[in-house]
């Protein structure tokens, strides 16, 4: 294994920008307790597409070379500004990418990782983007030697990337991430159960999908009415909009998380546009990635509610004790327009936490079933 310190020092570079990963928590945490959240040195962006222009724009005004680091799901953010923006044959600026592997061949993961491990590095190289994959067994001066020849294909603004397997960095020195919210999301969640009985639940990737599958299981109630969005970052409110709107009769809430949100903000405009009366976008806010190791993210420096109802959101509000919690849910439950609650909660989450036992598509056909049913064909 990689001090994550000692990568960082061979990469050589003052600028990072990036979407964390689980992976690459080592590397982000060195990031982290080097430079912290630090405009001219590290920032943390909405998504990874986002991260690559910021990086464009520092190499723009110093010239260096900028890293830009991100899980591997997020290859698909990066694909048209590596093609259309720092593409040798367009502005040929220079990146250094390193990326966490999800899903590698061989190794067990979740799901939804299975076809983006599959494909990570040959989209690298369609985009003729060199790279060294990262493992247990690498040493630095392996490392060393890829940096080398990065370097060189960087004065011709070619780009590279680092590859990193899990567990191939290391970071000794814990970080600790935390809020001063009191409210948990689990609690969130169980106070969202008890008052959607009947309507249907999309929740989005990561751990508010997976806190939702196990109230279900612990409240002894079937998993037919939830669509848990295990991939797909920032799409959970876009997948409900299209349900929404087909299916007007039906009560439908969107658990979304502040990252995800970000991620896609402009879907908020789109949703906000089309106006669907049965659809409620909840928000648990904790200003953090927690399901990638509890990085923070700027959700605590925006209005959230003054942003939907900018967009078109008929009913906007922000909460975070239970009490008023419990209020508006209520208040929700009873209301006819297209409403978004942002839920301020605390950091953290049961260590034995689970995951969904049944597959994707079981999880579809089991949703779509119940959607559908009573449904004219």
């Amino acid at each position: 294994m990689i001090e994550a310190e000692n990568f960082c020092d061979i990469l050589g570079a003052d600028f990072y920008s990036g979407v964390p990963d689980s992976l690459l928590k080592p590397f982000c945490n060195f990031i982290m307790r080097r430079y912290g959240i630090n405009a001219r040195h590290h920032i943390i962006g909405a998504n990874e597409g986002n991260c690559v222009a910021i990086a464009a724009g520092y190499h723009l005004a110093t010239g260096k070379v900028p890293v830009v680091y991100l899980q591997n799901s997020g290859e698909g953010n990066i694909l048209n500004p590596v093609a259309s923006l720092i593409d040798e044959k367009i502005y040929s600026i220079p990146i250094i990418f390193v990326i966490g592997w999800r899903g590698a061949p061989g190794v067990h993961d979740e799901p939804q990782h299975f076809r983006q491990g599959e494909i990570t590095l040959p989209l690298l190289e369609l985009l003729n983007v060199s790279y060294f994959v990262v493992g247990k067994e690498s040493t630095l001066e392996e490392i060393s030697y890829a940096m080398k020849s990065f370097r060189e294909r960087a004065k011709s603004g070619k780009s590279s990337a680092f590859v990193i397997h899990k567990g191939a960095l290391t970071f000794e020195r814990e970080i600790v991430y935390k809020n001063d919210f009191l409210l948990r999301r689990k609690d969130a969640i169980e106070k969202i159960l008890q008052v959607a009985k009947g309507d249907f639940i999309l929740s989005t990737t990561g751990k508010i999908s997976r806190e939702l599958f196990e109230l279900r299981k612990s409240r002894g109630e079937t998993h037919d009415k939830d669509f848990l969005t295990v991939g797909s970052m920032g799409h959970c409110s876009s997948i409900v909009l299209g349900a929404a709107l087909q299916q007007p009769k039906k009560k439908f809430w969107c658990l979304d998380g502040d990252g995800a949100v970000l991620m896609h903000m402009g879907a908020m405009a789109t949703i906000g546009a089309t106006k669907p009366k049965n659809l409620i976008h909840i928000v648990l806010n904790n200003a953090a990635h927690e399901s990638v190791g509890g990085l923070p993210t700027v959700a605590d420096k925006i209005n959230l509610s003054a942003i939907a109802s900018a967009c078109g959101y008929e009913f906007a509000a922000s909460v975070e004790y239970p009490q008023e919690l419990e209020e508006k849910l209520s208040e929700l439950k009873e209301k006819n327009c297209l409403s978004l609650l942002e839920i301020k909660c605390a950091l953290g989450s049961e260590k034995n936490l689970g995951r969904p036992n049944t597959s994707p598509v079981e999880n579809k056909l089991n949703f779509t079933k119940a959607l559908q049913m009573g449904v004219p064909k």
